[in-house]
Protein backbone atom coordinates (compact mmCIF):
# COMPACT_ATOMS: atom_id res chain seq x y z
CA UNK A 1 0.00 0.00 0.00
CA UNK A 2 0.99 3.31 -0.74
CA UNK A 3 0.06 5.27 2.48
CA UNK A 4 1.14 9.27 2.81
CA UNK A 5 3.75 9.41 5.78
CA UNK A 6 2.16 12.71 7.08
CA UNK A 7 -1.01 12.93 8.74
CA UNK A 8 -3.64 16.12 9.01
CA UNK A 9 -2.89 17.24 12.07
CA UNK A 10 0.70 17.99 10.37
CA UNK A 11 -1.60 19.71 7.71
CA UNK A 12 -3.25 21.95 9.84
CA UNK A 13 -0.11 22.96 12.21
CA UNK A 14 1.76 24.65 9.37
CA UNK A 15 -1.14 26.00 7.52
CA UNK A 16 -1.65 29.84 8.42
CA UNK A 17 -4.78 29.65 7.34
CA UNK A 18 -8.13 30.17 9.81
CA UNK A 19 -9.70 26.89 10.43
CA UNK A 20 -13.32 26.70 10.57
CA UNK A 21 -15.40 23.92 12.48
CA UNK A 22 -18.30 23.41 10.95
CA UNK A 23 -20.91 21.48 12.95
CA UNK A 24 -21.81 22.04 16.60
CA UNK A 25 -22.58 18.20 18.13
CA UNK A 26 -20.52 15.45 19.71
CA UNK A 27 -18.75 14.86 16.14
CA UNK A 28 -17.62 18.58 16.44
CA UNK A 29 -16.88 18.95 20.18
CA UNK A 30 -14.06 15.65 19.48
CA UNK A 31 -12.54 17.35 16.50
CA UNK A 32 -11.74 20.62 18.50
CA UNK A 33 -10.49 18.54 21.05
CA UNK A 34 -8.25 16.76 18.86
CA UNK A 35 -6.63 20.18 17.83
CA UNK A 36 -6.59 21.60 21.06
CA UNK A 37 -4.23 18.45 22.21
CA UNK A 38 -2.19 19.54 19.22
CA UNK A 39 -2.41 23.30 19.71
CA UNK A 40 -3.93 23.88 16.46
CA UNK A 41 -6.17 26.76 16.88
CA UNK A 42 -9.69 26.71 15.42
CA UNK A 43 -10.74 30.28 14.24
CA UNK A 44 -14.45 30.14 13.77
CA UNK A 45 -17.15 27.94 13.55
CA UNK A 46 -19.94 27.47 11.29
CA UNK A 47 -23.34 25.35 10.56
CA UNK A 48 -25.83 25.38 8.09
CA UNK A 49 -28.14 28.68 7.70
CA UNK A 50 -31.33 27.24 9.49
CA UNK A 51 -28.99 26.96 12.92
CA UNK A 52 -27.36 30.25 12.31
CA UNK A 53 -29.36 32.20 15.13
CA UNK A 54 -26.68 33.78 17.40
CA UNK A 55 -25.79 30.56 18.64
CA UNK A 56 -21.85 30.40 20.44
CA UNK A 57 -20.32 26.81 20.16
CA UNK A 58 -16.62 26.76 22.24
CA UNK A 59 -16.62 30.04 22.98
CA UNK A 60 -17.29 31.30 19.12
CA UNK A 61 -20.19 32.58 17.77
CA UNK A 62 -21.66 30.63 14.95
CA UNK A 63 -21.30 32.25 11.63
CA UNK A 64 -22.47 31.07 8.27
CA UNK A 65 -19.76 30.16 5.56
CA UNK A 66 -21.00 33.57 3.49
CA UNK A 67 -19.86 35.28 6.87
CA UNK A 68 -16.31 33.89 6.53
CA UNK A 69 -16.04 34.68 2.76
CA UNK A 70 -16.84 38.03 3.83
CA UNK A 71 -13.91 38.72 6.22
CA UNK A 72 -11.08 35.67 4.77
CA UNK A 73 -9.72 35.29 1.18
CA UNK A 74 -8.71 31.84 2.31
CA UNK A 75 -9.41 29.46 4.88
CA UNK A 76 -10.00 25.48 5.97
CA UNK A 77 -13.21 23.73 6.34
CA UNK A 78 -13.34 20.72 8.51
CA UNK A 79 -16.52 19.06 8.69
CA UNK A 80 -17.63 17.93 12.21
CA UNK A 81 -20.72 16.07 11.95
CA UNK A 82 -21.72 12.72 9.84
CA UNK A 83 -24.04 12.43 7.19
CA UNK A 84 -25.57 10.46 4.29
CA UNK A 85 -28.56 12.59 2.79
CA UNK A 86 -27.44 13.59 -0.74
CA UNK A 87 -28.12 17.04 -0.46
CA UNK A 88 -26.04 18.02 2.33
CA UNK A 89 -23.45 15.76 0.96
CA UNK A 90 -23.73 17.77 -2.38
CA UNK A 91 -23.53 20.88 -0.40
CA UNK A 92 -20.21 19.90 0.95
CA UNK A 93 -18.72 18.46 -2.44
CA UNK A 94 -19.96 21.66 -3.79
CA UNK A 95 -18.01 23.82 -1.06
CA UNK A 96 -14.77 21.82 -1.54
CA UNK A 97 -14.46 23.23 -5.09
CA UNK A 98 -14.34 26.70 -3.42
CA UNK A 99 -12.25 25.66 -0.58
CA UNK A 100 -9.76 23.57 1.48
CA UNK A 101 -12.26 21.27 2.73
CA UNK A 102 -11.34 17.60 5.27
CA UNK A 103 -13.15 15.59 7.60
CA UNK A 104 -11.52 14.59 10.20
CA UNK A 105 -11.75 11.17 11.33
CA UNK A 106 -12.08 10.88 15.11
CA UNK A 107 -13.29 7.66 16.44
CA UNK A 108 -17.12 7.07 17.29
CA UNK A 109 -16.31 5.42 20.48
CA UNK A 110 -12.38 4.25 21.85
CA UNK A 111 -9.40 6.38 22.18
CA UNK A 112 -7.25 5.32 19.01
CA UNK A 113 -7.13 8.19 16.63
CA UNK A 114 -5.46 7.58 12.94
CA UNK A 115 -2.54 9.69 13.07
CA UNK A 116 0.55 8.26 11.60
CA UNK A 117 2.04 7.23 14.71
CA UNK A 118 -0.66 5.12 15.43
CA UNK A 119 -0.51 3.80 11.57
CA UNK A 120 2.98 2.76 12.11
CA UNK A 121 2.03 1.43 15.72
CA UNK A 122 -0.13 -1.09 13.59
CA UNK A 123 1.72 -1.66 10.24
CA UNK A 124 1.89 -5.56 10.10
CA UNK A 125 -2.19 -5.77 11.14
CA UNK A 126 -3.07 -3.15 8.74
CA UNK A 127 -0.79 -4.90 5.67
CA UNK A 128 -2.11 -8.51 7.12
CA UNK A 129 -5.75 -7.55 7.06
CA UNK A 130 -4.86 -6.00 2.97
CA UNK A 131 -3.36 -9.22 1.94
CA UNK A 132 -6.76 -11.36 3.55
CA UNK A 133 -9.53 -8.98 0.85
CA UNK A 134 -10.68 -11.15 -1.57
CA UNK A 135 -10.76 -8.89 -4.52
CA UNK A 136 -9.61 -5.71 -6.22
CA UNK A 137 -12.37 -3.45 -5.36
CA UNK A 138 -12.09 -4.35 -1.52
CA UNK A 139 -7.80 -3.94 -1.67
CA UNK A 140 -9.21 -0.10 -3.32
CA UNK A 141 -11.35 0.48 -0.81
CA UNK A 142 -9.34 -0.33 2.28
CA UNK A 143 -6.27 1.64 1.20
CA UNK A 144 -8.27 4.83 0.31
CA UNK A 145 -10.23 4.72 3.74
CA UNK A 146 -6.87 4.43 5.39
CA UNK A 147 -5.67 7.20 2.71
CA UNK A 148 -8.58 9.41 3.84
CA UNK A 149 -8.72 8.62 7.92
CA UNK A 150 -4.68 9.89 7.91
CA UNK A 151 -5.52 13.14 5.58
CA UNK A 152 -9.04 13.94 5.64
CA UNK A 153 -9.26 14.64 2.28
CA UNK A 154 -12.69 13.83 1.16
CA UNK A 155 -11.84 12.58 -2.84
CA UNK A 156 -9.77 9.87 -0.97
CA UNK A 157 -13.27 8.96 0.24
CA UNK A 158 -16.09 9.87 -2.68
CA UNK A 159 -13.80 7.60 -4.75
CA UNK A 160 -14.62 4.69 -2.86
CA UNK A 161 -18.84 4.98 -2.94
CA UNK A 162 -20.76 1.88 -3.98
CA UNK A 163 -24.15 1.06 -3.72
CA UNK A 164 -25.94 -2.14 -1.63
CA UNK A 165 -27.40 -2.85 -4.44
CA UNK A 166 -24.07 -4.14 -5.91
CA UNK A 167 -23.06 -5.86 -1.72
CA UNK A 168 -26.68 -8.14 -2.13
CA UNK A 169 -26.25 -8.81 -5.31
CA UNK A 170 -22.65 -9.72 -5.99
CA UNK A 171 -21.65 -10.88 -2.40
CA UNK A 172 -23.83 -11.83 0.19
CA UNK A 173 -26.59 -12.99 -2.29
CA UNK A 174 -29.12 -13.61 -0.09
CA UNK A 175 -32.06 -16.90 -0.61
CA UNK A 176 -35.13 -17.35 0.08
CA UNK A 177 -35.18 -19.89 3.21
CA UNK A 178 -32.06 -17.37 5.37
CA UNK A 179 -32.47 -17.37 9.10
CA UNK A 180 -31.36 -13.93 9.67
CA UNK A 181 -29.97 -12.32 12.92
CA UNK A 182 -29.92 -8.65 12.94
CA UNK A 183 -27.77 -7.00 15.92
CA UNK A 184 -28.76 -3.62 16.15
CA UNK A 185 -32.31 -3.78 14.66
CA UNK A 186 -33.17 0.16 15.48
CA UNK A 187 -36.45 0.54 14.56
CA UNK A 188 -36.41 -2.23 11.43
CA UNK A 189 -34.98 -0.37 8.75
CA UNK A 190 -32.68 -3.72 8.60
CA UNK A 191 -35.12 -5.68 8.80
CA UNK A 192 -36.62 -4.16 5.85
CA UNK A 193 -33.46 -4.44 4.17
CA UNK A 194 -33.14 -7.95 4.75
CA UNK A 195 -36.83 -8.43 3.35
CA UNK A 196 -35.90 -6.27 0.50
CA UNK A 197 -32.89 -8.00 -0.62
CA UNK A 198 -34.10 -11.39 0.15
CA UNK A 199 -37.16 -11.23 -2.14
CA UNK A 200 -39.67 -11.14 0.82
CA UNK A 201 -39.06 -14.65 1.60
CA UNK A 202 -37.33 -15.89 4.94
CA UNK A 203 -37.18 -18.77 7.50
CA UNK A 204 -36.39 -17.32 10.77
CA UNK A 205 -35.63 -13.34 11.70
CA UNK A 206 -34.11 -12.65 15.25
CA UNK A 207 -33.95 -9.17 16.03
CA UNK A 208 -32.11 -7.45 19.09
CA UNK A 209 -32.10 -3.87 19.62
CA UNK A 210 -31.29 -2.39 24.04
CA UNK A 211 -32.86 1.23 23.20
CA UNK A 212 -36.28 1.30 25.27
CA UNK A 213 -37.47 3.69 23.23
CA UNK A 214 -36.16 2.37 19.80
CA UNK A 215 -37.11 -1.18 20.56
CA UNK A 216 -40.84 -0.60 21.00
CA UNK A 217 -40.70 1.13 17.55
CA UNK A 218 -39.26 -1.94 16.23
CA UNK A 219 -41.88 -4.34 18.43
CA UNK A 220 -44.54 -2.15 16.67
CA UNK A 221 -43.03 -2.33 13.21
CA UNK A 222 -42.74 -6.08 12.94
CA UNK A 223 -45.77 -6.49 14.60
CA UNK A 224 -47.11 -8.39 11.98
CA UNK A 225 -44.47 -10.70 11.13
CA UNK A 226 -44.37 -14.54 11.50
CA UNK A 227 -41.62 -16.06 12.40
CA UNK A 228 -40.01 -13.60 14.12
CA UNK A 229 -38.40 -13.31 17.71
CA UNK A 230 -37.39 -9.87 18.79
CA UNK A 231 -35.23 -8.99 22.37
CA UNK A 232 -34.00 -5.96 24.19
CA UNK A 233 -30.44 -7.18 24.99
CA UNK A 234 -27.67 -5.76 24.05
CA UNK A 235 -24.78 -8.35 22.60
CA UNK A 236 -21.48 -9.08 23.73
CA UNK A 237 -18.90 -11.88 24.54
CA UNK A 238 -20.90 -13.12 27.71
CA UNK A 239 -24.69 -13.26 29.09
CA UNK A 240 -24.41 -10.84 31.82
CA UNK A 241 -26.08 -7.46 32.94
CA UNK A 242 -24.17 -4.28 31.93
CA UNK A 243 -24.53 -0.55 31.74
CA UNK A 244 -26.08 0.98 28.91
CA UNK A 245 -25.84 4.40 27.94
CA UNK A 246 -29.81 4.74 26.57
CA UNK A 247 -31.68 7.59 24.47
CA UNK A 248 -29.45 8.58 22.22
CA UNK A 249 -31.08 6.90 19.46
CA UNK A 250 -28.89 4.96 16.68
CA UNK A 251 -25.74 5.74 19.38
CA UNK A 252 -26.98 4.15 22.32
CA UNK A 253 -24.16 2.02 23.43
CA UNK A 254 -22.81 -0.41 26.12
CA UNK A 255 -20.52 1.32 28.94
CA UNK A 256 -18.78 0.18 31.47
CA UNK A 257 -19.73 2.90 33.79
CA UNK A 258 -23.01 4.91 34.26
CA UNK A 259 -26.15 4.66 32.66
CA UNK A 260 -28.40 1.78 33.34
CA UNK A 261 -28.46 -2.33 33.63
CA UNK A 262 -28.85 -3.92 30.21
CA UNK A 263 -28.96 -7.80 29.72
CA UNK A 264 -26.75 -9.08 27.29
CA UNK A 265 -26.43 -12.15 25.60
CA UNK A 266 -24.02 -14.08 23.45
CA UNK A 267 -24.40 -15.14 19.99
CA UNK A 268 -23.94 -18.63 20.63
CA UNK A 269 -26.44 -18.65 23.06
CA UNK A 270 -28.84 -17.49 21.03
CA UNK A 271 -28.29 -20.21 18.31
CA UNK A 272 -27.16 -22.76 20.51
CA UNK A 273 -29.87 -25.02 19.03
CA UNK A 274 -31.21 -22.86 15.86
CA UNK A 275 -28.94 -22.50 12.87
CA UNK A 276 -28.42 -19.28 11.46
CA UNK A 277 -27.32 -17.95 8.14
CA UNK A 278 -27.10 -14.10 7.92
CA UNK A 279 -25.71 -11.85 10.58
CA UNK A 280 -25.76 -8.47 10.17
CA UNK A 281 -24.15 -6.64 13.08
CA UNK A 282 -23.93 -2.70 13.99
CA UNK A 283 -23.61 -2.52 17.38
CA UNK A 284 -22.18 0.72 18.26
CA UNK A 285 -18.46 -0.59 19.12
CA UNK A 286 -18.98 -3.61 20.28
CA UNK A 287 -18.58 -5.78 16.98
CA UNK A 288 -15.63 -7.64 18.21
CA UNK A 289 -17.23 -8.51 21.54
CA UNK A 290 -20.08 -9.72 19.78
CA UNK A 291 -18.12 -11.91 17.21
CA UNK A 292 -16.10 -13.50 19.90
CA UNK A 293 -19.39 -14.34 21.50
CA UNK A 294 -20.61 -16.40 18.45
CA UNK A 295 -16.87 -18.28 17.89
CA UNK A 296 -18.45 -21.11 18.21
CA UNK A 297 -22.06 -20.67 15.79
CA UNK A 298 -19.66 -18.45 12.99
CA UNK A 299 -16.97 -22.14 13.16
CA UNK A 300 -20.57 -24.35 12.89
CA UNK A 301 -22.83 -22.54 10.57
CA UNK A 302 -20.58 -19.87 8.35
CA UNK A 303 -22.94 -17.89 8.19
CA UNK A 304 -22.93 -14.55 5.99
CA UNK A 305 -21.70 -11.86 8.11
CA UNK A 306 -22.31 -8.07 7.19
CA UNK A 307 -20.43 -6.09 9.88
CA UNK A 308 -20.14 -2.41 10.52
CA UNK A 309 -16.50 -1.53 10.38
CA UNK A 310 -16.25 2.30 11.60
CA UNK A 311 -16.91 2.45 14.97
CA UNK A 312 -13.61 2.52 16.54
CA UNK A 313 -10.32 3.24 14.90
CA UNK A 314 -9.17 -0.70 14.88
CA UNK A 315 -11.92 -1.77 13.62
CA UNK A 316 -11.02 -1.90 9.41
CA UNK A 317 -8.12 -3.78 10.05
CA UNK A 318 -8.93 -6.04 13.54
CA UNK A 319 -12.08 -7.08 12.20
CA UNK A 320 -11.55 -8.74 9.52
CA UNK A 321 -8.25 -10.63 11.44
CA UNK A 322 -10.53 -12.11 13.87
CA UNK A 323 -13.06 -12.89 11.53
CA UNK A 324 -10.13 -15.18 9.73
CA UNK A 325 -8.85 -16.39 12.75
CA UNK A 326 -12.05 -17.74 13.56
CA UNK A 327 -13.17 -19.34 10.19
CA UNK A 328 -10.19 -19.58 6.98
CA UNK A 329 -12.34 -20.53 4.80
CA UNK A 330 -14.30 -17.13 4.52
CA UNK A 331 -13.94 -14.57 1.82
CA UNK A 332 -13.39 -11.21 3.03
CA UNK A 333 -14.69 -7.85 0.95
CA UNK A 334 -15.17 -4.31 2.08
CA UNK A 335 -17.39 -1.54 1.16
CA UNK A 336 -17.69 2.01 1.67
CA UNK A 337 -21.23 3.52 1.21
CA UNK A 338 -22.11 7.08 0.79
CA UNK A 339 -21.29 8.75 4.08
CA UNK A 340 -19.39 11.83 5.18
CA UNK A 341 -17.01 10.67 7.18
CA UNK A 342 -16.32 7.16 6.50
CA UNK A 343 -18.89 5.85 8.07
CA UNK A 344 -21.13 3.07 6.97
CA UNK A 345 -17.83 0.86 5.82
CA UNK A 346 -18.65 -2.74 6.30
CA UNK A 347 -16.54 -6.08 6.17
CA UNK A 348 -18.61 -8.55 4.30
CA UNK A 349 -18.03 -12.37 4.92
CA UNK A 350 -19.22 -15.15 2.96
CA UNK A 351 -18.02 -18.75 2.02
CA UNK A 352 -17.64 -20.56 -1.00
Amino acid sequence: MNIPENDIYDYLKNTDKPIIIYGMGNGADKVISQLERRSITVSGISASDDFVRGQSFHNLIVRRISDFEKEYEEFIIIIAFGTSLPDVMKHIFTLSRRHTVFAVDVPVYGDNVWTKEFYRENIEDIERAYDLLADQKSRYVYENIIKYKLSGRLDYLRSCYSSKDEVFSDILRLGKNESYLDLGAYRGDTVDEFLYYAGGSYSHITALEPDRKTFAKLKSHISDMKNVRIFRMGIWSEDRDMSFEESLGRGSNIGQVGGSDLAVTKIDTLYAVRRVSYIKMDVEGSERQAIIGGINTIKRDKPKLNIAAYHRSEDIFSLPLIINSIEPGYKLYMRQHPYIPAWDLNLYAVTV
